[in-house]
Formats: C-alpha cells, sequence, structure tokens
C-alpha cells in the first residue's frame, strides 16, 4: 500500500508540474510590433531598401511548428499605416523555392508563400482575416468567424484592390533549389476590410491582434514558421488566442 501510494503521489506530481509548465508556456506575453504611420502614399514596387522602410524596425518570422526542416528560410516584415491603408513588405532569404498557383484565392500557401493574419475589430480578437500571398504575388483574402469552420471567401474583384509587387515571376517552376531572396510588398486598402466587419481603424494608440506566417507546405522543403509562438502539437496558422499585437504610433 505505501509503495503504491508513493506512485501515485509522484504521478500526480508529475502531471501537476506538466500542466503548470504548459500553462506558463502558453500564457507567456505575446509578441508585440510598433507600426508607424507614413505621410503620404507608399510606391508599390518591392524594393526592401527605399527610404519608406530603411528606418522601419523588422521583425522575423523564426518560431517553426512541427518538424524542423531540412532548411530554414530568415523570413523578415515590416509594416507601416495611413489612414485609408496597411503597407507591409516581406523579405525572405529561402531555398527550394516554387510557385505553381496562379488563380486568387486558390492554395497559395502550397507554394513558397508569406502570411498575414490580423483581427481588426479590438471587441472580436477570435475574428481574424487572413490575407496570403505566394512569391508570384498571388493572393487569398478570408474573413474567418470560426477557424475552419465559418469564414467568407473575399469577392477576386475586392482583392485587386490590393496592390501588391514581387521580385520572382509569374510562375516559378522548376522549383529553384539553390539560395535565392524574394521580397513581396503590399498596399491593403482599409475599405475592404470595413464591407465585412465594423473595425477598429488603425490611428495612434489602436492595437489589433496578429500573426505572421512562412510556409511552402507543398514544396520540397515543407515547413511552417510563425512570428508569434504558436503551441501546438501539429502545424496550424488559424489558432488566433496565439496572435500577437500590432500596434499603431
Amino acid at each position: 500500500m505505501k509503495v503504491g501510494l508513493f506512485i501515485l503521489m509522484l504521478t500526480l506530481g508529475f502531471f501537476k508540474s506538466h500542466f503548470t509548465d504548459t500553462m506558463n508556456h502558453s500564457a507567456a506575453d505575446p509578441s508585440t510590433y510598433m507600426v508607424h504611420p507614413v505621410t503620404k502614399p507608399i510606391l508599390i514596387n518591392g524594393n526592401w531598401e527605399k527610404q519608406e522602410w530603411r528606418e522601419v524596425p523588422a521583425i522575423e518570422i523564426a518560431f517553426h511548428m512541427g518538424e524542423t526542416p531540412s532548411f530554414s528560410p530568415k523570413t523578415e516584415v515590416k509594416l507601416r499605416y495611413d489612414k485609408d491603408n496597411i503597407y507591409g513588405i516581406f523579405k525572405v532569404q529561402d531555398r527550394y523555392v516554387q510557385c505553381l498557383v496562379q488563380e486568387i484565392n486558390g492554395p497559395v500557401s502550397t507554394d513558397s508563400c508569406v502570411e498575414f493574419f490580423f483581427s481588426p475589430d479590438v471587441a472580436a480578437p477570435l475574428e481574424y482575416f487572413n490575407l496570403e500571398i505566394n512569391c508570384s504575388g498571388v493572393p487569398l483574402l478570408h474573413y474567418v468567424t470560426s477557424p475552419r469552420k465559418e469564414y467568407k471567401v473575399l469577392d477576386p474583384e475586392d482583392i485587386r484592390q490590393i496592390e501588391i509587387a514581387h521580385s520572382m515571376p509569374d510562375k516559378v517552376d522548376p522549383e529553384i533549389r539553390e539560395d535565392t531572396t524574394w521580397y513581396i510588398e503590399f498596399k491593403m486598402p482599409v475599405s475592404i476590410l470595413k464591407e465585412h466587419r465594423n473595425i477598429s481603424t488603425p490611428a495612434p494608440g489602436v492595437t489589433w491582434k496578429a500573426n505572421f506566417y512562412k510556409t511552402g507546405s507543398k514544396t520540397s522543403n515543407p515547413h511552417y514558421f510563425t512570428w508569434n509562438e504558436v503551441i501546438n502539437d501539429r502545424p496550424d496558422f488559424h489558432l488566433p488566442r496565439y496572435f500577437g499585437n500590432i500596434t499603431f504610433q
């Protein structure tokens, strides 16, 4: 009886410790990025070095989900804003670059792809838009009210209002396996978001929940990288409880 009781106490102690560690890990403070305003519209041409981006801090999309890939790309992103638009630029130092999808709202995440998931209504932090753009500049944009269950596919005509510049060709096939750096820059009108829900308009002091991702699920080097860490037993970007913060300055 004493041996059995001792084993039971050890077991309970293990589960208590494991539960506490898991809770502490998942409750870590989310990452925060400060988004600086612009005084005039940014020309969208994919130039990482131009003046409008030169002084802006970049954040790195560096946490991987699932098995560590044979090659880990280095992906950086910067954001800016004005009263009408959100501007973003990605720089990806990559290998195994591929782009086959060429239709708007196609499965672009199967290609070499960058993604921006964001919740623009502070009253509904678990509802979000997911903007995904493959390395050839082809976008997907959904509005999600319940991950994997309830979402709206935005009309391609609305999505075409997003200006996108890309440095890779319109199709990348065969896959480029050597070191390759590519860029995506976008200008997204806030107006297309307001058609689908009330949003907290970008302004000094406003904070959106968001995460950034890099993937390429059907390249020869499948990978899933995040900006704010996601704690899950398998790769899944649709977990808004793990979004970080983007705060407009």
